[in-house]
């Protein structure tokens, strides 16, 4: 995967990485879930085929790609972000999406506002950890009047509350754990997700959360179930129950796939599942 940048019509840039075969027939965009980055696809990556293009990218507002406003820190955004990824960087050839948690409703937004786009380019989707209706996800929002304490803290003592910081993280990270993987979960996915979040915390969480707590997941269901879709959700996940990706893949006429022994961190968890669930909708 090489990095890239990527100048949007409004001046935005996003950061992104892109690997495989162009010109190869598909492409697989990757979008990324709430307060996480372009890393959390890493594994999923490493498991398609040499033989398709692959593109994960930051959305705005997160990573490394430009920041992000009231005005622009919406689903609606994203999905316009998504589908001017897509006309620029694959002018041709099918596409298949795969959109984790917040980057599904981002898919389904693009469906919705570019309609014309995603049905003439788009072979499918995978909604991971997606829900068709309101989402848990915001939760990742909980730490914050511990995150008051310390920055009150800091102010007033200054280097003094490094040791603090230092007893704080672990049980932040704990938390962490406790909401988005599943029993077993690598050591390295978890520092990683840490890693993603805590660098999100609290500015981009703050601002992003009235989008993902308003979108109308149901309305941008609407388009997005004119391609073959599948919706894929860990048995173990806290914030996406099973019963929310059937509901998603019922109102679409999709497929719900359930991954035993996972949580919310799907693409870090089981990426072979996911990946097949792409590959799937070569066609």
């Amino acid at each position: 995967m090489v990095a890239e940048r990527l100048r949007l019509e409004d001046g935005t840039e996003l950061n992104l990485e892109r690997g495989g075969t162009a010109g190869g027939g598909f492409t697989v965009v990757l979008a990324h879930g709430y307060a996480l980055d372009h890393r959390s696809w890493h594994r999923v990556v490493a498991e398609l085929p040499e033989s398709v293009q692959v593109i994960s990218y930051d959305h705005r507002g997160h990573g490394q790609s430009g920041p992000a406003d009231k005005e622009s820190a919406t689903i609606e955004r994203l999905g316009d972000d998504l589908g001017e990824l897509i006309e620029k960087l694959v002018p041709e050839g099918r596409v298949v999406i795969a959109g984790h948690s917040m980057g599904g409703m981002a898919a389904m937004a693009m469906a919705e506002r570019r309609p014309r786009l995603y049905r003439q380019r788009v072979a499918g989707v995978v909604f991971v950890s997606t829900a068709a209706t309101g989402l848990a996800e915001t939760s990742l929002a909980w730490p914050k009047a511990l995150g008051k304490l310390v920055r009150e803290l800091e102010r007033a003592f200054g280097p003094l509350v490094r040791t603090i910081r230092e007893k704080i993280e672990p049980a932040k990270t704990a938390g962490l754990r406790w909401w988005l993987f599943g029993d077993q979960p690598r050591p390295e996915d978890v520092e990683l997700t840490a890693d993603m979040v805590w660098a999100h915390w609290p500015e981009t969480v703050a601002l992003f959360r009235p989008a993902v707590d308003r979108y109308d997941r149901e309305a941008a269901l609407t388009v997005a179930g004119e391609r073959p879709v599948v919706a894929i959700v860990g048995d173990e996940d806290r914030l996406c129950p099973e019963s929310n990706a059937r509901a998603l893949a019922e109102a679409v006429g999709g497929e719900a796939v359930v991954v035993d022994d996972a949580g919310h961190m799907l693409p870090l968890e089981s990426p072979a599942a996911v990946a097949a669930q792409i590959v799937k909708l070569f066609n």
